[in-house]
């Protein structure tokens, strides 16, 4: 389910986007911010809760990917069905899967908590929930929709799984629902991949909520529950995955992230990023946040196709891949790599290791096409 966004806590960020309600983090956008955490761009425009979607519209550049009303109709009727009549074929499942008893299927509803449907009250009860179940003091078996907290760039992010288990041999599991098939027990191995990460984000928010509480991290599972569809039917079918090698990356980057608020601080004091603000303005404030494109950015965010064109038009290395920047550090411009191969600029001393590598690639090249 999408998870929600508070008001930026930094009035530089709430400024920047204007008057519009701030657009909500997830596991998603925080998969694809830390997939590339040298993009200052993106680290404002998603703390400050711009709609990139509609930011990239108005600078000319229409997004051209994202869920299909039907792919999202289709989730929505498929987590209807997991979670009807109490969560009967989660629970089914559950008892598949991870042995579950079925003396012990309770569902407790996080969704509001006494008709109040914020999300610090939320997330608090989901804490006391976890503290309480940990403690062996009840029956519960899924949190349905509970709500955790993340740091992410320096800000606090409020996060919705689709459930978490009750202990099931001393350990809870994150669930996630999804609406791909699993056709003959395989699932498409890239929407599999892109859910793990998603999984590695809210488990790493539980994690830091079993520290806070003084809980025994073990007793989270380093596994999640995936359910989707079996075959080619809506009967629901789970695995369980395992995420140890997605933590361990996702931790690593958020480590790399720097804070959106100090970023900010070193825009212009005219900048905006309000939507409905002049185009002109909005493509000068764009331009004055440091982008970092690759093109694996294209599958992943909204602003790519212009950060695009202003890599080629500047020529930047990483508009052809990551493994082309890489070898060439320094060396902010593959036009000036060719006038290095060709001895018509001489390279700096920042840019002469990178230089003679590169005249040594197209002698090696060279010898090869003459042994052909």
């Amino acid at each position: 389910m999408p998870s929600q966004q508070s008001e930026p806590p930094d009035d530089r960020l709430a400024r920047l986007r204007g008057p519009r309600p701030p657009q909500p983090y997830t596991a998603r956008k925080i998969t694809a911010l830390t997939a590339n955490p040298a993009c200052a761009r993106r680290a404002v425009l998603d703390a400050a809760g711009v709609d990139k979607a509609l930011l990239a519209q108005r600078v000319g550049y229409e997004p051209r990917f994202g869920q299909s009303p039907f792919a999202l109709a289709r989730e929505q009727a498929f987590h209807s069905l997991v979670k009807w009549g109490g969560h009967a074929e989660l629970i089914r499942l559950l008892r598949e899967e991870l042995s579950v008893p079925v003396a012990e299927a309770h569902v407790e509803d996080l969704n509001e908590v006494g008709g109040n449907a914020s999300l610090p009250v939320r997330e608090r009860e989901t804490r006391r929930l976890i503290a309480h179940v940990a403690s062996g003091q009840d029956v519960r078996l899924i949190l349905d929709s509970p709500v955790v907290t993340l740091e992410v760039a320096g800000q606090t992010t409020y996060l919705e799984p689709d459930a978490l288990t009750h202990r099931i041999g001393g350990k809870f599991y994150v669930v996630l629902i999804r609406s791909f098939a699993a056709i003959d027990g395989q699932a498409n191995p890239t929407a599999v991949a892109e859910t793990a990460k998603q999984a590695a984000v809210y488990v790493l928010a539980l994690r830091r909520i079993f520290e806070s509480a003084g809980l025994p991290p073990e007793q989270l599972a380093h596994e999640f529950l995936l359910v989707c569809p079996k075959d080619f039917s809506n009967r629901p079918y789970g695995r369980l995955i395992d995420l140890r090698q997605e933590l361990d990356a996702l931790q690593f980057q958020l480590s790399r992230l720097r804070r959106a608020e100090d970023l900010a601080e070193q825009l212009p004091a005219t900048a905006t990023l309000d939507t409905d603000r002049d185009t002109d303005e909005l493509a000068s404030s764009i331009d004055a946040l440091d982008a970092s494109y690759t093109p694996t950015c294209l599958s992943f965010c909204e602003m790519a196709r212009y950060c695009r064109d202003e890599a080629d038009a500047c020529a930047a290395p990483a508009r052809l891949g990551s493994g082309v920047r890489n070898d060439l550090p320094s060396i902010d411009s593959t036009r000036a790599a060719l006038d290095y191969l060709d001895r018509v600029a001489a390279p700096g001393d920042a840019e002469a290791e990178a230089a003679e590598l590169l005249r040594a690639a197209d002698r090696l090249r060279r010898l090869r096409q003459g042994a052909a």
